[in-house]
């Protein structure tokens, strides 16, 4: 009775370490579901303010916030073209080149608020010429990508065809059957009659 008693309180102890182990991994997934979803929230909200204060705000405020749409465009578009191709050595690249392009988006964005528009003014061109350089970066990635997601799809497709071709061939090609159910060529000769 004891050992029923010992082998009952081993299965209840397995049973709430597994059940316990599935709440924390739950709980974790969800919360890391939250924080992707409350990230992509604050970064479309923020989108759609950019936009709005590029019509809104003349001069080097203007300038500076489509100096950071501008960057923010290029970076994300090439982070989808990396998805498509999986090119894992590229998106390893663009990763650090995300890091610079967010280090000027926060410099940009402090400069906004700069009271001091001389100081903004005498800024701007330097910050132009590093998202330049960035964007630039960022689209050489993206349209290589591109070409060879394209390349590769194009050499699929090449090869496709000339499978199906070489199938297609092969299935218009037949010999008459005669009646014993094989081809003329594979009939045997007539020997010769005894006689």
């Amino acid at each position: 009775m004891e050992t029923v008693g010992i082998i009952l309180l081993l299965f209840f102890l397995i049973f709430a370490t597994l059940a316990t182990v599935a709440i924390v991994r739950t709980t974790r997934a969800v919360k890391r579901g939250v924080e992707r979803h409350t990230t992509r929230a604050r970064r479309l909200v923020e989108d759609q303010k950019l936009r709005a204060r590029r019509f809104a705000q003349p001069g080097d405020i203007g300038a500076l916030t489509r100096l950071r749409l501008d960057l923010r465009a290029s970076i994300d578009s090439t982070f989808e073209a990396m998805e498509r191709a999986s090119l894992p050595e590229a998106a390893a690249l663009l990763d650090r080149l995300n890091d610079h392009a967010r280090g000027l988006d926060a410099e940009l964005k402090l400069l906004e608020r700069e009271p001091d528009r001389s100081r903004v003014s005498a800024r701007l061109p330097e910050l132009v010429e590093r998202a330049r350089r960035i964007t630039h970066s960022a689209d050489a990635l993206r349209w290589a990508a591109q070409d060879r997601v394209q390349h590769a799809g194009g050499d699929d497709l090449a090869s496709l065809t000339r499978e199906i071709d070489i199938e297609a061939t092969a299935l218009r090609h037949w010999e008459p059957l005669h009646p014993g159910g094989r081809a003329s060529e594979e009939l045997p000769d007539k020997p010769p009659s005894a006689g």
